[in-house]
């Protein structure tokens, strides 16, 4: 299907740059409510008042429409962590703690959150979908987050040198879950706690959840060493 033709090329590339971003938007936002295998090319036409032509003319299929729609904001997330590990490593050298290197990789990446960029939240509840199921994205997680999980492991095995490595792996496990549900925000503890507690306060949960989680690793790493001695 042709694009509608616009005087002069930058009105035609400013109208595609658009009509993409409308796209993306569009479908981040069905993807984040209904999930990968909720959503068709269909939804999101419908959702726009379109024809699914145009979104065929612009993504090959819905594979590549959720691969665009992820791959837009998680380029960002990974860089965020990048930087966040970089400059933490380059402070601390060879003397890393728990809770600083859980720092270093986790609350810089709630401030996107923070920002109450709704977009964001969307995407949220999208990387959650993608880090708890086997269903199609799951192996995002291995292309983009591994290297960084690894590395993250390697600051803790400075911490704690004399640490189980599964304890330090089965701890990341847990905290990657708890965080995971903190993104998907599903109003629960909102219920639970009759209004105390919001599951979009990210500003609160950042305040808590490193302290919280490093507690976590160090208790285990105190149980492995009694164990052993």
């Amino acid at each position: 299907m042709a694009e509608p033709k616009l005087e002069g090329r930058r009105s035609r590339a400013e109208q595609r740059a658009a009509t993409v971003k409308l796209i993306l938007d569009t479908s981040e936002e069905l993807f984040a409510q209904l999930g990968y295998f909720g959503v068709t090319i269909k939804d999101v036409a419908d959702r726009m008042g379109i024809h699914p032509a145009l979104i065929h003319y612009y993504f090959d299929g819905k594979k590549a429409l959720f691969d665009a729609v992820f791959e837009r904001r998680v380029d960002y997330a990974v860089r965020l962590r990048t930087a966040e590990l970089d400059a933490y490593e380059a402070e601390v050298g060879d003397r890393p703690t728990v809770e600083g290197a859980l720092r270093a990789y986790y609350d810089g990446a709630f401030e996107v959150y923070i920002n109450d960029e709704e977009g964001w939240r969307h995407f949220g509840r999208i990387f959650a979908q993608v880090n708890n199921a086997p269903g199609y994205g799951a192996e995002k997680m291995d292309t983009y987050f591994d290297p960084l999980v690894l590395r993250l492991i390697g600051l803790l095995e400075k911490a704690l040198p004399d640490a189980k490595p599964e304890d330090l792996f089965w701890s990341f496990q847990f905290t990657s879950g708890a965080y995971s549900l903190i993104l998907s925000r599903t109003g629960r503890i909102d219920r639970l706690s009759n209004g105390l507690c919001a599951s979009d306060d990210f500003a609160a949960v950042r305040e808590r959840f490193v302290t919280f989680m490093a507690a976590g690793f160090e208790a285990l790493y105190r149980r492995g060493k009694a164990k052993s001695a």
